[in-house]
């Protein structure tokens, strides 16, 4: 079984026990009160593996199956067996610190959900393929480095916003891990990336 595959199973199991268990939610979600007065350090990792619904998990799990299966061959050959684990806990994170430091006088600030490691993984795929075709709005079929522009946008400008219930910046900095670790991890990358770029192909 893929080490992507146990993230999955092992998301969905914790992310369905709390759908119908606030107590288990109210202790694994991200508090920065809980964080700083109570130092529950732990919640930087465990909000990553509970999700407010069943669209919010499958999205993130979907994903996460469709591109964590090719980069933990990538993470594990470098880093060894626990390599792409590693990775992702680190995306987790790393995501959700920048929120952890503007919102840790906010007594009522929450976040779940692993959106900012499946950023990470996602955007350390398409730096390796940016003219991979992905599915905007899981329809249309968009290259991935067009994809990531129109998704980075939208992250800052909803960031801007301060509205609605979605941490578009936990999505914004997990993007920006996935990108700095990989190429940290094997700095040949880049002129990978850049070839690619200069080299345009589809594939449909």
């Amino acid at each position: 079984m893929s080490t992507t595959l146990i993230i999955v199973v092992i998301t969905c199991i914790v992310s369905f026990l709390g759908f119908n268990n606030p107590r288990l939610i109210n202790a694994l979600i991200f508090s920065p009160q809980a964080i700083g007065s109570d130092r529950q350090y732990y919640r930087f990792v465990t909000h990553g593996f509970i999700h407010a619904n069943v669209p919010h998990l499958f999205v993130n799990m979907f994903t996460l199956y469709s591109f964590g299966t090719t980069m933990e061959q990538l993470y594990n050959g470098y880093l060894g067996p626990f390599g792409f684990v590693f990775f992702y806990l680190g995306g987790i994170v790393a995501a959700i610190v920048p929120t952890y430091l503007s919102n840790r006088n906010n007594p009522r600030y929450r976040s779940l959900g692993a959106s900012g490691a499946i950023s990470a993984v996602l955007f350390a795929f398409i730096l390796l393929q940016p003219w991979a075709m992905l599915g905007l709005f899981a329809i249309v079929p968009v290259p991935a480095i067009v994809f990531a522009v129109l998704y980075t946008a939208y992250s800052i400008y909803m960031e801007k916003q301060q509205s609605g219930n979605v941490n578009h910046s936990a999505h914004l900095w997990g993007a920006a891990y996935g990108i700095v670790f990989t190429i940290a991890m094997e700095p040949r990358v880049i002129g990978v990336f850049i070839d690619q770029l200069s080299h345009p192909h589809f594939n449909l």
